[in-house]
């Protein structure tokens, strides 16, 4: 598999992708996008886009009436409350901040939101989730997320903590649970999510910035401190520094 970038390509060269202000690509490999939809605000869907919309869609978590779950308000989160509620669903936002409770229910009009530190809430939703999107990438407890589930429920991850998930199985065996991982989609789902995204008005919440602000940006990152993309104006920047 050869990525976007930092890979050796075919012939020897390393793949720069999104940090290039030009590149040269097969036709198969081409994402077209509609003209009403902004380049800034939609140039993450082709990562954290297709990284939320491909596993709602594969796992059956795409229908009206469904009970969706999305663990973590970040990068890949508010993507899925936008993408789960655009498919009908009810939506219920996870997470360890009431912080971000206005953020879900006002803002990306998420139906819920379940403080994951309040044992109350989490006993008073257990049982009531068809299935849980888990975007978080640090390392955290699985099973009130397990029991969240009705039976037949799926927990999707879809973050990468360092160290291994503890995974309980009798929680699993007495619900027939399912717990699964989801990375991306291929090309003809990108093209399809694109086109829903045109369709239903789905574009991410972005910081545009130039390319001199960028170990700022990281600095940033490193915090949280961003809402919830950066985005790199390479060819604004190229052709602010040209002589």
């Amino acid at each position: 598999m050869i990525l976007t970038y930092s890979t050796i390509y075919h012939d020897g060269t390393i793949t720069y992708g999104g940090y290039s202000d030009t590149m040269v690509a097969n036709e198969r490999y081409i994402i077209c996008f509609p003209e009403n939809v902004s380049l800034e605000a939609s140039a993450p869907l082709l990562c954290a886009g297709i990284t939320v919309y491909s596993p709602l869609k594969y796992f059956g978590f795409a229908e009206v009436g469904k009970h969706i779950g999305v663990v973590g308000l970040g990068g890949l989160g508010h993507l899925a409350v936008k993408f789960a509620k655009a498919f009908g669903a009810k939506v219920t936002v996870i997470s360890t901040s009431i912080s971000k409770k206005e953020e879900a229910l006002k803002y990306l009009g998420a139906d819920s939101f379940l403080l994951s530190r309040d044992q109350e809430q989490v006993q008073a939703a257990k049982s009531t989730m068809d299935g849980i999107i888990d975007t978080v990438s640090a390392s955290h407890p699985i099973l009130p997320l397990i029991d969240l589930l009705k039976t037949n429920g799926k927990l999707v991850l879809l973050g990468a903590p360092e160290k291994p998930l503890e995974l309980p199985v009798f929680p699993l065996l007495m619900g027939r649970k399912t717990v699964a991982g989801s990375a991306t989609g291929g090309m003809k789902e990108i093209q399809e999510m694109v086109d829903f995204a045109a369709k239903h008005n789905i574009t991410a919440d972005t910081e545009l910035i130039p390319m001199e602000y960028v170990n700022t940006a990281m600095e940033r990152l490193a915090k949280g401190d961003v809402r919830y993309r950066f985005v790199i104006d390479v060819g604004n920047t190229l052709a602010a520094t040209k002589p």
